[in-house]
């Protein structure tokens, strides 16, 4: 857009909202990258004080802030958003409640941590295609991405002639002044605004509250044969209300009872140890097992609302009594002493950890064939797997990033808080001896089996279907085809938004530039926060300190977003939504009052809706994922080996993540994981060497025919490094020796023969102390003998080169761990990019989909891998 083009005057904005003050302030951004056309940058460096820009008309400094639930400035009563038109109305002037979990999503490889400290350098987080390129990744992307927008509109544009057109916009006809006067319904006063219940629990036709849904699984496992039921050949199939004829399963399994703490292990306050009722010794064992834990028993929140529960505990029981029945008031949580019970659950661990693996797999068994008959259900007369059939053991709540309920204790869940879903003619499943069930409900439009809410935010828990279930796949399926469908819309969708920019409203350009960010930048909705909530933020949550505007058209996005995970970024946007964003920057607001105060996340998938049945903000993270991908896929030609394969479609993905703002912390084990990688390709190195002093040792005159560097030694392998290492490889043969014969024994235990002496042990590590004097005579003569049955030097030159190239796929290995450390790229793959397209990868370019797929991954994507050829396209 043209610079020169002036704003269309916008209604002024009368009212405000009195968000709560931040906590901290942020500094000023200096740019990272630049980028030619609207897209994603990856630079998460923090923002440089000396870089700062102040916009004069903002009205105060730009700060990071933890994000507050909305307050009225005149009573605390809720209201709900009016669903006449009067959206022109500033979202200060309407009370409205928290909207609770309005955007779930799995994100199984997404950290639950926050990215604490100070954010990495751009040189340590820098991804590229070419080590030597000094154009970011981030305006690489953003490049093409705007490359594949262009040619997906083209592509779409004929198939868009047949379909019906757009419904007409509303009448934009400006009065003399250029401003579009605000609607009758956009001035009401908050008495006309209807009241809407703070509960976030949607509320089914017959009046009653239904619980939100929260689908758990587990990793599947193998089921009985039967016969296949392909329904994605006919999905349509599944489009009814109801969802089974027939049910029956066998109702939950319960945890197992508290069990005492030996006399002799108490916990202790002020050094004493005390007696506490059984209750409260298990809500002690809580806290007390979990003392290896730091960052969740360090934390003051997660310490402060344990002793909170923890004396409420004690107040009802009855109090903690010394060893002579003296009452022991417990005031100080910096006085309770958790050690021994600590030090008494982890021996159980150890002593656990170092059975026999014969009396492991033994219980294993016998707590599998107690469970067998809850892992599986009859639906529609088919059996299917049960995800989550477990009802969760008390507990201390953890809770998502900084959620301010960590350190809760969950209750133990009753048979009498669980509903049963059961067939009417099925059986239902006995409760425990002397319980109920809550209630036993025949509902056929619900996919659950048993339900319960749990006492820490008061969420509904269900047992639902396994991942590789029908029902599940279906579900899976009717995500990435409207996803697919979204692509007949989108050019139709971005036409209006960028006209929308300058729309006379106030309250069509916020909605113009929310869905503009939430499709060029993956942003999330958002949603409102309540007090029980963690406090993180989405597009539409967007506070005034969260955006930081640095002309002519930079904007820094620095906020808390899912997960409590730092989203830090730095992009260009088209000029009119740099003006639109200072326009809504502009004084009177302040800190904690929200950049978008006449959009609620709601309001804006009501809007979106209209283009396309089903279609919300979140469809367009699937849709720019899954096309960007299918893209960079049809484009892309994988050679070399599996390894390298694999590393060219991690690469496709890792662009995907980028482009979606899939972020992770680096995991605490990443370096230590690192370093052994390298270790062991250094081994590898070094095995290579041996080899080929193995080729001199046949024949010397290869020294002069291959030259004498072929058989040097590789620099950072030293005297000292090889002394290391041959120590390593001894104690690691060892190792396997003694395992090989415990699992010898274990075998002949089982078949009813006599086990081997300790003399045969003895016997097979002579084989150790072989390789013990061979390294040393190796370490003393420099020479390495030539090993093997007949050894010759045409064998050992193939073994030197298929060491080699497991040397070079073990680098390609480490680079891809090493490039994805900050990557999610699991997030994207199983949640945002149609699975089909890794189906498609997989057989275009003949690389086994286990490379891509864990095994309960390919049951659940089972109908992509068996629907699609390598021509498929999304």
């Amino acid at each position: 857009m043209s610079s020169s083009e002036d704003d269309t005057p916008l209604v002024k904005m009368n009212g405000r909202s009195s968000g709560g003050q931040s906590n901290a302030k942020m500094n000023g951004a200096t740019a990272t990258n630049g980028h030619v056309d609207p897209g994603v940058s990856i630079r998460f460096g923090p923002v440089q004080k000396d870089g700062d820009v102040q916009m004069k008309d903002a009205g105060g400094a730009n700060g990071v802030s933890k994000r507050k639930g909305r307050t009225s400035v005149i009573n605390s009563k809720s209201y709900a958003e009016p669903e006449s038109s009067g959206e022109d109305e500033p979202l200060s002037k309407r009370r409205r409640t928290s909207v609770k979990h309005e955007d779930p999503e799995s994100d199984e490889d997404v950290p639950l941590a926050l990215n604490g400290g100070k954010l990495p350098k751009a040189s340590e987080t820098a991804i590229g295609d070419e080590s030597d390129s000094d154009v970011p990744i981030g305006k690489k992307l953003t490049a093409e991405k705007k490359k594949i927008q262009v040619k997906a509109e083209k592509e779409v544009e004929p198939s868009r002639k047949g379909s019906k057109p757009a419904k007409p916009a509303a009448s934009t006809k400006k009065q003399e002044n250029g401003v579009k006067k605000e609607s009758a319904s956009a001035k009401q006063t908050l008495k006309q605004v209807k009241a809407e219940p703070k509960s976030a629990t949607p509320v089914k036709k017959n009046g009653k509250a239904a619980p939100v849904k929260k689908e758990e699984s587990e990793e599947a496992e193998d089921g009985d044969e039967e016969e296949e039921s392909r329904w994605w050949e006919d999905p349509t199939k599944s489009d009814g209300t109801i969802k089974w004829k027939s049910l029956e399963h066998n109702g939950v399994v319960f945890p197992p009872p508290y069990e005492p703490l030996p006399k002799n292990v108490k916990l202790k306050y002020d050094g004493i140890p005390v007696d506490l009722h059984l209750d409260a010794e298990e809500v002690a064992s809580f806290f007390g097992t979990m003392l290896n834990s730091t960052q969740n028993v360090e934390n003051p929140i997660f310490q402060k609302n344990f002793f909170g529960d923890f004396k409420d505990i004690l107040k009802k029981t009855g109090g903690a009594k010394d060893q002579k029945g003296n009452k022991v008031d417990i005031k100080e949580f910096s006085k309770c002493d958790f050690k021994p019970i600590f030090e008494y659950f982890d021996a159980m661990r150890q002593e656990k950890k170092a059975l026999p693996p014969a009396e492991k797999k033994r219980l294993k068994a016998e707590k599998d064939e107690e469970e067998t008959p809850y892992m599986y259900c009859v639906w529609d007369g088919r059996k299917q797997k049960v995800g989550n059939f477990r009802v969760e053991p008390p507990s201390l709540f953890r809770g998502r990033g900084e959620h301010p309920k960590t350190g809760r204790v969950k209750a133990r869940v009753q048979p009498e808080q669980i509903t049963i879903n059961i067939g009417k003619e099925a059986q239902v499943p006995p409760p425990p001896e002397g319980h109920k069930w809550k209630e036993v409900k025949h509902d056929q439009e619900g996919t659950w089996l048993a339900m319960w809410q749990e006492n820490i935010n008061g969420n509904y828990k269900y047992v639902m279907l396994a991942a590789n279930s029908d029902v599940k796949g279906q579900s899976d399926y009717k995500k990435f085809e409207k996803a697919r469908e979204l692509k007949k819309h989108i050019a139709r969708i971005r036409k209006d938004y960028q006209k929308n920019l300058r729309h006379g409203l106030m309250a069509e350009r916020q909605k113009a530039t929310a869905v503009y960010l939430i499709d060029q930048f993956a942003l999330r909705a958002g949603n409102e926060k309540g007090e029980d909530e963690a406090e993180t933020v989405g597009c539409c949550s967007l506070k005034y300190e969260n955006v930081t505007l640095k002309p002519p058209n930079k904007v820094v996005f620095d906020f808390l977003g899912k997960d409590s995970i730092r989203f830090y970024d730095e992009v260009e946007v088209d000029l009119q939504v740099f003006k639109n964003l200072k326009i809504f920057k502009k004084s009177p607001k302040k800190e904690g009052d929200e950049i978008f105060d006449r959009l609620t996340t709601s309001g804006l998938n009501k809007h979106l809706s209209q283009y396309m049945q089903g279609l919300t903000a979140k469809v367009f993270r699937t849709y720019n994922a899954s096309h960007t991908m299918s893209t960079l896929l049809r484009d892309m030609t994988a050679t070399g080996t599996n390894a390298e394969k694999v590393k060219a479609y991690n690469d496709a993905n890792r662009k995907v993540a980028i482009l979606c703002n899939h972020k992770r912390t680096v995991g605490a084990t990443h370096a230590n994981a690192m370093e052994k990688m390298s270790e062991r390709i250094k081994g590898q190195r070094y095995q290579k060497w041996r080899l080929k002093q193995m080729m001199l040792d046949l024949d010397a005159t290869l020294k002069k025919k291959k030259g004498a560097k072929f058989f040097e030694l590789d620099e950072d392998i030293d005297n000292e490094w090889i002394k290391e290492h041959q120590a390593f490889l001894v104690e690691e043969q060892r190792q396997k020796i003694k395992k090989k014969f415990e699992k010898d024994n274990e075998k002949l235990a089982a078949d009813g023969e006599k086990e081997m002496k300790a003399s045969e042990l003895e016997s097979r590590l002579e084989t150790v102390k072989d390789m013990e004097k061979k390294f040393n005579k190796e370490n003393k003569t420099g020479k390495v003998e030539a090993e093997g049955r007949g050894p010759s030097v045409e064998k050992l030159e193939g073994a030197v080169t298929k060491l080699q190239q497991r040397v070079e796929n073990m680098e390609v290995q480490a680079q891809d761990k090493e490039d994805n450390k900050e990557v999610a790229l699991g997030t994207s793959k199983i949640n945002y990019i149609d699975p089909r397209l890794t189906v498609v990868f997989s057989k275009k370019f003949s690389v086994p989909m286990e490379k891509f797929f864990s095994k309960s991954l390919r049951e659940k994507f089972e109908w992509a891998i068996k629907s699609v050829d390598e021509n498929w396209e999304f």
